[in-house]
């Protein structure tokens, strides 16, 4: 544990970001399971919200921060593909 104030303020904080980012690395990851749960149900109505939520979920972390923009990328084109897979 640091003994200077200022690094023991720095702990708090980085305690704090630490929780903040683990709530949205979360939820972007549960919204991917739904849409794929979706995608295997054959739920045509249902993957196509789930598709959007799941992508704006991935946005909101390139965002902020949590994942490359080049991952966000990589994740949005495999849900697509799933996606126009599902309506083919």
């Amino acid at each position: 544990m640091p003994n200077i104030k200022s690094a023991i303020k720095r702990v708090k904080t980085s305690e704090a970001n630490r929780q903040h980012n683990v709530q949205y690395r979360s939820a972007m990851r549960t919204a991917i399971k739904s849409f794929n749960v979706k995608v295997e149900e054959n739920d045509v109505e249902g993957a196509k919200d789930a598709f959007l939520t799941a992508t704006k979920k991935v946005d909101k972390a390139v965002t902020k921060g949590l994942i490359h923009k080049n991952k966000a990328a990589h994740e949005k084109s495999r849900l697509s593909k799933k996606m126009n897979s599902l309506n083919a």
